[in-house]
């Protein structure tokens, strides 16, 4: 054995690259989650009086169940929308995916300031949704300022986010399967049923997740197209924050959400085990139909 051998250092671990990342998301992200964890429970004692508030206060029992009602709505619009979209994208030729896959990516390459503006145009009073409706005879028609119109432009906003995991899962999904199926009898949506969904939930549940609470954390655009009426949790949040200084509630009800959307992810993962599951068992050939 050499010098040169005997020196040799041992390589660096490769958890060493993680550090910076790690430290960024401590400084960003921990700390003032931790911050707002204190205050919600200790302002000025130990208390656990800003989450029994949070049930037990009308106002905010009625913003989240608006907020549920507004993010499962968003939710199943988008599956609707891209579950379509997205299996069109996996039948047509490489130039049409190219393209399908642009206007799936414009959105992102647009200012989301620049797109709710371009909503309050279309809603407001006088703009082309109503006089769409004026057409067909309803000219008192208005979604500016509503629920209505904040979920058409939500759904428009988070609609790429369910085409993404979408496209993702389709597009993995052997389609001589299907044809398989179809060649043993199978009717065009049994064979749908029993083999192209199971193996697509992955990415459905993926989607799913990723909107519905991407949707109970909106801001931007309930701030605009709505009304302090019919406001959603991040504008409470907001107005507890800025105009009521209220810190230690608006931390319990931002602990609340936290709470809520890691339950959903947690979940989400362990359905997609089962999902995987599922998906094996439906391509994996028995002894009675081999």
């Amino acid at each position: 054995m050499t010098t040169t051998s005997r020196t040799r250092r041992a390589p660096a671990p490769s958890w060493l690259l993680l550090v910076p990342a790690l430290g960024l998301l401590a400084a960003i992200l921990l700390v003032p989650l931790g911050q707002s964890l204190l205050r919600s429970v200790g302002s000025p004692d130990f208390t656990l009086d800003h989450y029994t508030s949070l049930f037990t206060d009308g106002v905010t029992l009625t913003v989240l169940g608006r907020t549920a009602q507004t993010a499962i709505i968003v939710t199943l619009v988008t599956f609707l929308l891209g579950y379509p979209y997205a299996y069109l994208m996996t039948r047509v030729g490489p130039r049409m995916r190219g393209v399908l896959l642009t206007i799936v990516l414009i959105p992102f390459w647009t200012s989301v300031m620049a797109r709710n503006f371009a909503w309050i145009i279309l809603l407001q009073r006088g703009g082309p949704v109503q006089s769409v409706f004026e057409f067909f005879g309803a000219g008192n028609v208005v979604f500016y300022g509503s629920a209505v119109g904040v979920t058409v432009a939500m759904c428009q906003v988070l609609l790429p986010f369910m085409v993404l995991p979408l496209f993702s899962s389709l597009g993995s999904i052997d389609r001589k399967l299907l044809l398989a199926a179809r060649g043993l009898g199978s009717p065009p949506l049994v064979a749908f049923w029993k083999i192209y969904w199971p193996l697509s939930r992955g990415g459905v549940v993926s989607g799913l997740i990723l909107v519905f609470t991407l949707s109970l954390g909106f801001y931007v655009t309930p701030a605009l197209l709505g009304s302090p009426q019919q406001s959603l949790i991040a504008q409470l949040l907001a107005q507890r924050t800025t105009q009521l200084l209220d810190f230690a509630g608006a931390g319990a009800l931002g602990m609340l959400v936290l709470v809520v959307t890691l339950v959903l992810v947690a979940w989400a993962n362990r359905f997609g085990g089962s999902i995987s599951a599922i998906g094996a068992v439906a391509v994996t050939p028995t002894k009675d139909n081999s």
